[in-house]
């Protein structure tokens, strides 16, 4: 008697294929295909749209990670860590003045790694513009 359980030579070959497939892609590549299925089915699942903007970002798409943080914002309006990423995407497109009044409200909101933000090098853009040193100097650290 045929075992059911053992698929047809011709499923299980095709089921191989498909894994040998996914194995061979990088994971950047496979997490932004992930996270967009889970972002199609639940739009505001914040921490994955927080993994996915990081993720386009370091697939050089940064415009479209600044979209997603954009939306992140949009739901957690006051999240100082969703305010914080903004800021950094606005920095690394080198617009300053939009990169500052979003990383001042991320720390109104309550970021404090200010450690963190001096060496963030997402935010290199705006190091030398004196309102990065009197942010840091207003909030007392550094």
């Amino acid at each position: 008697m045929p075992n059911s359980n053992k698929r047809p030579h011709s499923e299980s070959g095709a089921f191989s294929l498909t894994l040998a497939r996914l194995a061979e892609r990088p994971q950047l590549d496979f997490e932004l295909e992930f996270f967009e299925a889970i972002l199609n089915r639940l739009p505001d699942f914040a921490d994955v749209l927080r993994a996915q903007a990081s993720n386009l970002t370091l697939k050089g798409l940064v415009r479209e990670g600044l979209k997603v943080d954009q939306q992140l914002v949009q739901i957690r309006p006051t999240d100082p860590t969703a305010h914080y990423n903004l800021a950094c995407r606005y920095a690394i497109l080198r617009q300053p003045d939009l990169a500052f009044q979003t990383l001042r409200r991320a720390v109104e909101l309550g970021y404090r790694d200010f450690r963190y933000m001096a060496e963030d090098h997402d935010l290199d853009s705006l190091r030398k513009d004196p309102r990065f040193r009197q942010l840091l100097r207003e909030y007392g650290k550094h």
